[in-house]
């Protein structure tokens, strides 16, 4: 063989063991010990990296969890159970965890909303829509029934029912927030499973326009307001509720002439 390849095999065989060495030695200085609580939160994770907890994904998420930047109740899609057995692993306490749900606050479907006298022709997505020109609707603040909320949800959660609004099946729902980032008129909100009392309507609208463009708006009377010793306050004609303070027992519903404020349930 001759000498000149056998010198650069040699060569090339020292330089690679002398590498070999350096990183080992690098791995062994600079490795930094991920903690052994990481795996375990992850591996109690559902896994959907839905992006509802705020993190970028479940092992994010896990990450943050350890490093108590984020609650152990934060995973919307594992709900109690998940909530429960992170907190064993991190030896917290996870009581209070109560499922998020959303929450159409709009009640003018095909049959309540005014319609305008030129009809819209365009992409039926409720972004496009928004942007073009608030579509067939005379309201300014309601659901456009694009029903881009439905598409964002990842479990078929979101249905659009017969009237063109939006409606949650909740034993199918998550929590994950994916139809409120969708929705560009921000009629929906997510709320505890166990809160009963929502103002159905997002018009601010004087009382006689809201009339003129939908039969179930909110008229900005103040009926609901006005008991409610400051758990409810009207702004822009519009009731804000302040749960802290509300008492529902207070709040005069069969005087709401539209039923723009009632009480449900949501499970």
């Amino acid at each position: 063989m001759d000498a000149t390849l056998l010198i650069a095999i040699a060569t090339m065989g020292g330089l690679g063991f002398i590498f070999a060495g350096g990183l080992a030695i690098a791995d062994k200085k600079l490795r930094v010990e991920e903690n052994p609580l990481i795996g375990k939160v992850n591996d109690v994770l559902p896994g959907a990296n839905c992006g509802g907890c705020g993190s970028a994904g479940c092992y994010d998420f896990a990450v943050k969890v350890v490093e108590g930047k984020v609650s152990v109740t934060g995973c919307p899609v594992g709900g109690e159970d998940t909530a429960k057995a992170i907190a064993e692993i991190m030896g917290v306490d996870a009581s209070g965890s109560v499922k998020m749900l959303p929450v159409v606050l709009c009640q003018g479907g095909l049959s309540e909303a005014a319609t305008k006298m030129a009809h819209y022709y365009g992409p039926i997505s409720c972004s496009a829509m928004h942007l073009v020109s608030g579509a067939n609707k005379q309201c300014y603040y309601g659901c456009l029934g694009g029903g881009d909320c439905v598409e964002a949800c990842p479990f078929d959660a979101m249905v659009m029912n017969s009237n063109g609004i939006p409606e949650v099946i909740p034993e199918l729902c998550t929590g994950c927030g994916m139809c409120v980032k969708a929705c560009p008129r921000n009629v929906i909100e997510m709320h505890p499973a166990d809160r009963e009392v929502f103002v159905f309507c997002k018009n601010h609208d004087d009382p006689k326009t809201a009339k003129d463009v939908c039969k179930v708006a909110c008229l900005g009377c103040g009926v609901c307001a006005r008991p409610s010793d400051g758990a409810i306050v009207m702004d822009d004609f519009l009731p804000i509720i302040d749960y802290s303070k509300l008492d529902d027992s207070k709040i005069p519903f069969d005087k709401c002439r539209t039923g723009a404020i009632k009480k449900v349930h949501l499970n």
